[in-house]
């Protein structure tokens, strides 16, 4: 390898983890396009058809979990009481849901079928995208440097490489409806990745869980901003407003911004003019407690 080759390798950062679906996938080590081209096709003619719906590890983001629990009309607590589990996310140190296996010999999706997949039109986003994978990738060397990019994953027992079928991963990742999962998803990526880059240093408990009702309890957090001095503090337009009471997709999107605020001390919402001093005191103490009693000027340092 060439030493510049290998610089450039260094540059760069690789979060493929919470997109991957266990760690037995190949993935094929070509970096792909949106225009890379593939030949894929799954059906209920295919001889794999459900082999890779078992023994499996899929974090569900947001909206993932959101589109699952409205179709199943369940609550987040009985949707994690009943498919999910609570996990720690590697590397981030971060709470994540993830779906329980059932408890048979196959370790199967608990939504799987003989006739495939019955929420297949809210299956979660590692679904919709298989075979292709999709990963971040981050320069070091760059302030919010970073792309996204795609690999292959390929395993002994998928047939639906042989079909005649042809894609390029634009065209698969539009006819699965993966582009919207992604723009709705994007927000926690980037949580994600910006507390990666604190190193493998746990946060204090108050902020996980922050992360972890906001990201996984819509009810929870439309609570907060419409129960509490939320509406007062931040310079929400009207219009925004309206559409966050109803839009779970919104509110989401509000949420991803709040916790940037709130975790890291960007400055993603705007504070009203005219709130009283005293209220962005207590403000400013509660993001103190979040961040160990450090001085506003230092929240969000990653030291």
């Amino acid at each position: 390898m060439t030493k510049k080759k290998k610089e450039k390798m260094e540059a760069v950062d690789f979060d493929i983890e919470p997109l991957k679906k266990s760690e037995s996938d190949k993935v094929v080590p070509v970096k792909l396009t949106g225009k890379s081209r593939f030949r894929f096709r799954c059906h209920k003619g295919v001889r794999c058809f459900t082999a890779c719906c078992s023994n499996i590890n899929i974090v569900l983001p947001p909206y993932d979990l959101l589109r699952l629990r409205k179709r199943l009309g369940m609550t987040t607590e009985d949707f994690i009481n009943q498919y999910g589990e609570i996990e720690i996310l590697a590397k981030t140190l971060l709470p994540v849901i993830t779906l329980k296996m059932k408890n048979d010999e196959k370790k199967s999706c608990p939504f799987l079928t003989p006739d495939g997949c019955n929420v297949y039109e809210d299956r979660p986003n590692i679904c919709r995208y298989y075979p292709v994978g999709m990963a971040t990738l981050r320069k070091k060397d760059a302030e919010g440097g970073k792309d996204e990019f795609y690999f292959m994953t390929k395993e002994d027992h998928c047939k639906g490489f042989e079909e005649e079928k042809e894609w390029t991963i634009d065209e698969w990742r539009k006819d699965q409806q993966a582009d919207l999962y992604d723009d709705m998803n994007r927000g926690w990526m980037e949580l994600l990745i910006k507390k990666k880059s604190f190193g493998e240093r746990e946060f204090p408990e108050i902020k996980n869980q922050m992360f972890f009702m906001v990201t996984t309890n819509t009810d929870y957090f439309r609570e907060f901003v419409f129960g509490s001095s939320f509406l007062e503090t931040y310079d929400i337009p009207q219009e925004r407003i309206e559409k966050v009471r109803t839009d779970d997709a919104e509110l989401l999107k509000l949420g991803f911004e709040w916790l940037r605020s709130a975790m890291f001390a960007e400055e993603t919402l705007k504070i009203r003019d005219g709130v009283p001093e005293a209220r962005k005191d207590r403000t400013d103490a509660v993001l103190r407690k979040v961040y160990g009693n450090k001085e506003k000027g230092q929240i969000g340092d990653s030291d």
